[in-house]
């Protein structure tokens, strides 16, 4: 079962979403305080599991409402993908995938994992 991680950051906190092998699949900005990153994590628990995938990559691609999860190239040609809340809002990017398939399979994580996913603090050895 995945998780979401609170921690300290430069400038607030943030969170990480952790599926249950331990790897972060879904990272929040920066937030002035605590509270607001628990509005976050709430956003993502409502947003993820119903969000339509928008495949900017492929030609013409069919623009979808939000929320929804963007899938992009970033400057290295690499795949990521982007929550968006109901309101346009970024709540939760990836990391960069090599692989397309890698891209999808982790958004698909992040719509299993996001629902029921526990809050903790993290340690501080926790990066």
């Amino acid at each position: 079962m995945g998780k979401f991680v609170v921690k300290e950051a430069k400038g607030g906190v943030k969170f990480n979403l952790k599926a249950g092998n331990g790897e972060i699949i879904l990272s929040s900005e920066v937030y002035s305080s605590e509270r607001s990153c628990l509005k976050g994590i709430a956003s993502v628990q409502r947003n993820a599991p119903i969000a339509p995938v928008e495949d900017q990559t492929a030609e013409n691609f069919a623009k979808e409402k939000c929320p929804k999860f963007e899938i992009y190239t970033d400057k290295a040609g690499e795949f990521r993908f982007r929550l968006k809340a109901t309101n346009g809002q970024i709540i939760g990017a990836s990391e960069s995938y090599k692989a397309m398939d890698s891209c999808v399979n982790s958004i698909e994580s992040v719509k299993k994992n996001a629902a029921e996913g526990k809050i903790e603090k993290a340690v501080k050895e926790d990066k």
